[in-house]
């Protein structure tokens, strides 16, 4: 018998500290809901003590999801480990992931703490977590730059205060797989109760070797592999999700390890992550690009109509590409529609907005020819900002594009239901656009990121737009749909500048909207 790999999905937590993908609790829920018919053993849903709106979405996570275990992040002090398990309380099943830094680098400077005082504190942090749960973790923050007598000491003093997970993190993309493989040996052979918890592996991706470096940890005794949907994360992110799990399951092999996670839902995992974040998953991406089943040289295509496996030693199938078209059309009724909202995790909260949603998909279904579940993603997270926070909305727009004239764009904006008329030229319709909104709203932003993708096949497809703004130092992605590019492309704008009337949360480790293991 195989062990059992323990997939640590940390998108939520990890994942939200890229820049601009705040997600709302709304959000969370939608992506906890797929996580779980993913199959993932843990969803690390936030991190409680950061702001009260993170403390709210962890527990409407830990109510919705039933399946897999929900974890909160919390630093190695009383307050965050409280606040932490008070999130967590509504879960199934509950874990409490606590840290704290290491290296000589984190304790000197950052927290200006002796080893001993940080092992103490560890020890305290796992010992309080365990009056909330049984499920408690803890990881060496920096574990990479971290002196290995000192991370011994401090691992067997968590297992023995009863930490049932150790976590070496790699916090900042420093290692190289074969190093890694070898601290997982060092450890693992050297803390004598070190078979008394399971060890997991929480690797970034500055060097572009976080998979590789994951999968050396697991070839090394590791059991429980953190990550993310489409590798997001601060930086350059986290180890990818779906490529661990595939790589195990490719390469069975090499691996003394299997997953619980159904494979066939990691490609709408990794659309609805992306809708909902703003980050667009580059074509040629391992498993969830676009290209990622694409031949293009004519010999590849042969060999792979002659035989599949010649070229391919996976099906597109096998992690969900080709099964995601909607049986629904203009003639559809109210009744299907819900239902496929249900079935996509998507919950609304009155009928009102279930007619809305209704009439939007009845409007798309006029413009094209099939409906794909991406599609119904999309068209919903375009509709996510709540009328609380809804500040400006598109009303109408006019652009125009003629060869040898300089295009021009007329909108009519409502800010907070007063409307307001504007029209702009620029270098095209969309800079057009942009600049007549901003004669309205005048918001001083600056424009980090603007991106385009389809959203489904076809040149009917909706075009899905991200928007990046950033002012002082908030940044914010703003994301909109359309089939017609210019008017989705207002609506990302908007999208962003209604999103910076939210306050980010903020750390309390750094005093910024990010936190890190």
């Amino acid at each position: 018998m195989k062990d059992q790999l323990i997939i640590f999905d940390t998108t939520m937590r990890d994942g939200e500290q890229s820049p601009g993908a705040a997600m709302s609790r709304d959000d969370k829920v939608r992506i906890g809901r797929q996580l779980e018919r993913l199959k993932v053993d843990v969803i690390e849903a936030g991190f409680a003590a950061s702001s009260p709106g993170d403390f709210e979405a962890i527990r409407s996570v830990a109510a919705a999801v039933r399946d897999s275990t929900i974890c909160s992040l919390a630093r190695a002090n009383e307050n965050d480990v409280r606040k932490a398990g008070e999130a967590v309380k509504p879960a199934k099943r509950a874990r409490i992931h606590t840290f704290i830094a290491t290296s000589p680098i984190h304790m000197k400077h950052k927290l200006r703490m002796e080893p001993d005082a940080v092992l103490e504190a560890a020890v305290k942090a796992v010992k309080l977590a365990r009056t909330f749960t049984d499920d408690v973790e803890f990881s060496a923050e920096d574990a990479v730059r971290s002196d290995v007598d000192f991370l011994c000491r401090i691992f067997e003093a968590c297992i023995d205060a009863g930490a049932k997970t150790i976590n070496v993190p790699d916090t900042v993309g420093y290692s190289i797989p074969e190093k890694w493989g070898e601290l997982f040996k060092v450890l693992l052979n050297r803390i004598p109760n070190a078979d008394k918890a399971v060890w997991s592996t929480h690797c970034h991706n500055d060097l572009g070797m976080a998979v590789a470096n994951s999968l050396a940890a697991v070839m090394n005794g590791a059991r429980q592999v953190e990550c993310t949907i489409n590798g997001l994360g601060e930086r350059a992110g986290n180890a990818s999700l779906e490529e661990i799990v595939m790589a195990v399951k490719t390469r069975s092999d090499l691996f003394a390890c299997t997953t619980g996670i159904d494979a066939t839902q990691i490609v709408p995992a990794s659309k609805l992550v992306s809708t909902i974040t703003g980050y667009p998953v580059q074509p040629n991406k391992a498993i969830v690009g676009a290209n990622a089943f694409a031949h293009e040289s004519g010999i590849h295509q042969d060999g792979v109509l002659k035989h599949r496996e010649t070229y391919e030693i996976m099906k597109a199938s096998d992690v969900g590409w080709g099964a995601n078209r909607l049986s629904l059309g203009k003639l559809s009724g109210r009744s299907a529609f819900k239902s496929r909202l249900q079935e996509l995790g998507i919950s609304l909260q009155s009928e009102e907005q279930l007619n809305a949603a209704f009439a939007r998909f009845k409007e798309l279904a006029d413009k094209k020819r099939e409906i794909y579940d991406e599609d119904i993603q999309a068209l919903m997270s375009d509709e996510a900002v709540t009328p609380d926070v809804e500040h400006y909305k598109l009303v109408s727009l006019t652009a125009h594009s003629e060869t040898g004239e300089q295009p021009f764009s007329r909108v009519v904006i409502s800010e907070d239901g007063k409307e307001h008329r504007a029209e702009a030229r620029g270098g095209g319709p969309v800079d057009a656009t942009f600049k007549a909104i901003e004669s309205v709203v005048q918001s001083g932003t600056e424009l980090l990121l603007y991106s385009v993708n389809n959203v489904t096949e076809g040149t009917d497809s909706q075009g899905e737009v991200t928007v990046r703004l950033a002012k002082g130092s908030r940044i914010v992605n703003g994301m909109g749909s359309d089939t017609d590019i210019v008017v989705a492309s207002a609506k990302a704008y908007i999208n962003a500048l209604n999103k910076l009337g939210h306050k980010t949360r903020v750390n309390p480790q750094y005093g910024e909207a990010t936190t890190t293991v």
